[in-house]
C-alpha cells in the first residue's frame, strides 16, 4: 500500500512565464501539486503551457495588460479552483496591492506577507530598519530628497562621489553614480523622471559611492516561528547597468569568519522584520572587506540555483511548504557549502547594438549537458521571443569542486551552447569569463562597464562560441599505378 503524503496546496497558480514558470511548476509536481499557469496570448505555446496540469490566457502580449494586470491573474485563480499563487520574481513578485488582494480573497501567496513587501519596497525605511537592528549602513539620508539644492546639500554633506538611488527602485532604475556637483545637477532629474517612471515614485536618496565594490548577497530563509537561517552568499559583481549577467557561489573573496559575520547581520536584519519565507540582503563590499547593507529582494533570485547546487536545498520548495506553515526543516548547522557554482545569463541581445534586446524566432536550440551543468529555460526549437518581455532565454549553472573546475565547465558549457535565429549575449559571455582578471577574482560592480570600454578600442570581433562545423576527413586521391 502506496501512503501519500498531503500536499500542502491543493492547486498553485503560477503568475509568471518562461524559465522561472517552468522551474516553478516542476517543484509543485515534485510536491505532487496541480499548477495552472496564466499566460498571455504571446506566450499561449510557451513550454509552461505545455508542462502545467490547466492554462488560463489572461490578456495580450504587453505585460500592462497580461502579467501585470492583478484583476486577470486574480481572476484565473478563482475560475481555476487554485488555493495558492507563486508570483516568481519580477512581474507582481513584490506588489504588495497583489499580495493584499491575493490574501482578501483567501488564497496564499507564496512569498512574504504584504506588510513586509510594502516594508522593504520603501528603500529609505528599509535602511532605517537595518540600522536598529544593527547592521552596518552605507552613509547617506534618512528621509527622501526632492530638489537638486537638497541633494548638492546632502553630497557636500557626504563628500562626492555619491549614488543617486530610487527610494521604491530595483532592477537598476533610477540608479546614478556623480563624480561632481555639475553632473548631479544633470542626473538629479533624470533619476527622478526614471524612478517616477518606472515605479510611480519618484522620490530619490543619497548614498555615498563605494569605490571598486563588490555586490555579496546572502540567501536566508525564514518560517512563521520567529526561525531563521542564512544557506551562504553569491558574488553578484559582474554587472552590466547595474544588472546581474554572471553570478557564483560562494563568493571568492570572503573568509569563513567575514562570511559568518555577513550572515548572522543578514539573519538578524530579517528576524528583526519579522520577515517570512526565502528572501535575499544585498550587500556591498569595500576593498578593505568591510560590508554595508543595500536592500532586500523579498522573492527568488533569479540566481537562486547556484545556491541550490552549493547547498543541495530546493529554494522553491522550501517557498512553498514555509508559505503553508511549516516549520523550516533545518537549523544553521545543517546548512553545509559544498564546491562552486557559476551561473550564466543568456539574453537575446545583440552586441554589436549596445546589447539592445531583439525579438524573433529561434531556429535551432543545443544546449550544454554533462555532468554537473544545469540549464533552467523555457526554449524549444522553433521557439519564439516575444518583443513584450525581459530578454532572459536561459540560464546556464555548472558546479566544480573548487573556482577553478567550475569557471572550465562553464567555458565548456558555454561553447557547446547554439541558439540560431537571433543574436545573444553567448559571445561576449566567453570573452568575459577569458579574462584573467575574472579567473582571478579581481573584479567590482564597474568591472564589465570597463571591459567594454577596452573592448571597443580591441580590433579583433568578439570570438564565436558555437563549435566549429565538423567536416568529413580528405580522402587521399587514388593515383594511377606506375607504369610497368
Amino acid at each position: 500500500m502506496v501512503v501519500r503524503r498531503k500536499t500542502p496546496f491543493r492547486k498553485v497558480l503560477v503568475a509568471n512565464r518562461g524559465e522561472i514558470a517552468v522551474r516553478v511548476i516542476r517543484a509543485c509536481r515534485e510536491l505532487g501539486i496541480p499548477t495552472v499557469v496564466v499566460h498571455s496570448e504571446a506566450d499561449r505555446g510557451a513550454l509552461a503551457t505545455a508542462l502545467a496540469d490547466e492554462t488560463v490566457c489572461i490578456g495580450p502580449g504587453p505585460s500592462d495588460r497580461s502579467y501585470l494586470n492583478i484583476a486577470n491573474v486574480l481572476s484565473a485563480a478563482q475560475i481555476s479552483g487554485a488555493d495558492a499563487i507563486h508570483p516568481g520574481y519580477g512581474f507582481l513578485s513584490e506588489n504588495h496591492y497583489f499580495v493584499s488582494a491575493t490574501q482578501d480573497l483567501g488564497l496564499t501567496f507564496i512569498g512574504p506577507p504584504a506588510s513586509t513587501i510594502q516594508g522593504f519596497g520603501d528603500k529609505v525605511s528599509a535602511r532605517k530598519l537595518m540600522r536598529a537592528a544593527g547592521v552596518p549602513i552605507i552613509p547617506g539620508t534618512d528621509a527622501p530628497v526632492t530638489t537638486v539644492d537638497e541633494a548638492r546639500g546632502v553630497a557636500r554633506d557626504l563628500g562626492l562621489p555619491v549614488m543617486l538611488k530610487a527610494r521604491a527602485g530595483g532592477g537598476g532604475r533610477g540608479l546614478r553614480a556623480v563624480r561632481d556637483e555639475d553632473e548631479l545637477v544633470r542626473q538629479f532629474p533624470l533619476a527622478q523622471r526614471e524612478a517616477q517612471s518606472a515605479f510611480g515614485d519618484g522620490a530619490l536618496y543619497l548614498e555615498k559611492y563605494i569605490e571598486r565594490g563588490r555586490h555579496v548577497e546572502v540567501q536566508v530563509v525564514a518560517d512563521a516561528y520567529g526561525n531563521a537561517i542564512s544557506v551562504g552568499e553569491r558574488e553578484c559583481s559582474l554587472q552590466r547597468r547595474h544588472q546581474k549577467i554572471v553570478e557564483e557561489a560562494p563568493s571568492p573573496v570572503l573568509d569563513p569568519e567575514r562570511r559568518e559575520r555577513l550572515g548572522q547581520a543578514a539573519v538578524a536584519g530579517l528576524l528583526a522584520a519579522g520577515y517570512q519565507n526565502v528572501g535575499t540582503v544585498e550587500f556591498l563590499v569595500d576593498q578593505a572587506g568591510a560590508f554595508y547593507f543595500m536592500e532586500v529582494n523579498t522573492r527568488l533570485q533569479v540566481e537562486h540555483p547556484v545556491t541550490e547546487m552549493t547547498t543541495g536545498l530546493d529554494l522553491v520548495k522550501l517557498q512553498i511548504l514555509l508559505a503553508a506553515g511549516e516549520r523550516l526543516p533545518y537549523r544553521q548547522a545543517d546548512v553545509q557549502l559544498r564546491g562552486h557554482a557559476i551561473e550564466c545569463r543568456v539574453a537575446a541581445e545583440d552586441p554589436t547594438r549596445g546589447f539592445a534586446p531583439v525579438a524573433g524566432q529561434l531556429h535551432a536550440v543545443i544546449l550544454p549537458g554533462g555532468p554537473w551543468v544545469r540549464v533552467d529555460t523555457h526554449l524549444v526549437p522553433g521557439a519564439s521571443v516575444p518583443p513584450y518581455y525581459d530578454s532572459l532565454l536561459a540560464k546556464i549553472i555548472v558546479w566544480g569542486r573548487d573556482r577553478p573546475e567550475a569557471l572550465a565547465r562553464m567555458r565548456r558549457a558555454l561553447a557547446e551552447t547554439q541558439l540560431e535565429g537571433l543574436p545573444t549575449n553567448l559571445p561576449y559571455l566567453a570573452t568575459l569569463l577569458a579574462d584573467p582578471r575574472v579567473e582571478a577574482a579581481e573584479i567590482d560592480v564597474e568591472f564589465i562597464a570597463r571591459h567594454l570600454r577596452e573592448l571597443d578600442h580591441r580590433p579583433p570581433a568578439l570570438p564565436e562560441t558555437r563549435p566549429a562545423a565538423r567536416t568529413a576527413p580528405r580522402r587521399p586521391r587514388s593515383r594511377p599505378a606506375p607504369a610497368p
